[in-house]
């Protein structure tokens, strides 16, 4: 598909088209990584990772379990 760059402001812009925002599952306002390889523009939309505690507390093992962290002594009415 053919298209052209548009001045915004002091910017240029481009419009996506709607078959081609649905197709990368992006809407008006998705946070996207705008970059350039070889010359090429490259729009790639950011996907946030959503985590769950449970998910994550079973990625715990021995080998990467480490003991307590000192953060010093206490500076205001902490309960140690």
């Amino acid at each position: 598909m053919h298209t052209k760059i548009q001045k915004w402001g002091n910017s240029l812009g481009l419009r996506i088209p709607r078959s081609f925002a649905a197709e990368a599952q992006v809407k008006e306002g998705a946070a996207v990584d705008l970059s350039v390889e070889n010359g090429r523009l490259l729009v790639r939309p950011l996907r946030v990772r959503k985590y769950a505690l449970s998910v994550l507390l079973r990625k715990i093992n021995r080998r990467n379990l480490h003991g307590e962290v000192s953060t010093g002594r206490a500076v205001g009415r902490e309960a140690w």
